[in-house]
């Protein structure tokens, strides 16, 4: 089965702060691919070509990709530092652009390295964090006799009601952690004399907030 992984909560999260009158903004967004973190970071340059540099680094899950740039800062001092971010959060598919406004005074080198690291934290606090995970999407047709039966029952194998038709018969669609099919119709056909049993219609990766 297909591990679970991290990616920012939401599409895009940003935030700001000031360090010996230099202005840092960090940006995080959600990217699925390398093209994707590409045309942030490049929007980022179109949009704020006044700014002395644009520091990045993006982490995609399909093909492991890793990629950071300094943009002109001293080696070291801010690709990796906002990589080491994402990395320490666990997180994979988005990219973070750090832009910095020089302000007059030198920060140093351990100064650098200590803004854009914060710049990362911040917009990585400002998106929050979701893992996605593997779930199965059910089908679950039961006559309104055993409804409350089997209403009752999901919540015990953590299988959520997404939605509810009340036809014929009442059908529920339900996300249940993938592999977790078996044990829930197991206790279906106890429950129901054998008469309900879940449909899985598709597996796919969702989110859920962690942070």
């Amino acid at each position: 089965m297909e591990q679970d992984y991290l990616i920012p909560f939401l599409p895009y999260g940003e935030d700001r702060f000031e360090e010996k009158r230099s202005k840092f903004t960090g940006r995080l967004w959600q990217a699925e691919t390398a093209d994707e973190a590409v045309a942030r970071i490049k929007e980022m340059r179109e949009s704020y070509r006044d700014a002395t540099h644009h520091c990045w680094a993006y982490l995609i899950r399909e093909g492991n990709l890793m990629r950071y740039s300094d943009d002109g800062e001293p080696q070291g001092t801010a690709g990796m530092p906002i990589l080491d971010v994402l990395r320490h959060e666990g997180l994979q598919n988005c990219v973070c652009v750090v832009t910095r406004y020089f302000g007059g005074v030198l920060l140093g080198t351990g100064g650098l390295v200590r803004a854009y690291t914060k710049g990362a934290q911040l917009a990585v606090a400002a998106a929050g964090v979701q893992k996605m995970s593997l779930y199965a999407v059910l089908l679950l047709a039961c006559p309104y006799s055993l409804y409350e039966i089997v209403r009752n029952l999901l919540p015990d194998f953590d299988c959520t009601v997404e939605e509810t038709d009340f036809g014929a018969d009442v059908t529920l669609t339900c996300t249940i952690s993938a592999g977790g099919e078996a044990a829930l119709n197991e206790a279906l056909a106890e429950a129901t004399a054998g008469s309900v049993r879940a449909e899985t219609v598709e597996t796919k990766f969702m989110g859920r907030r962690v942070k």
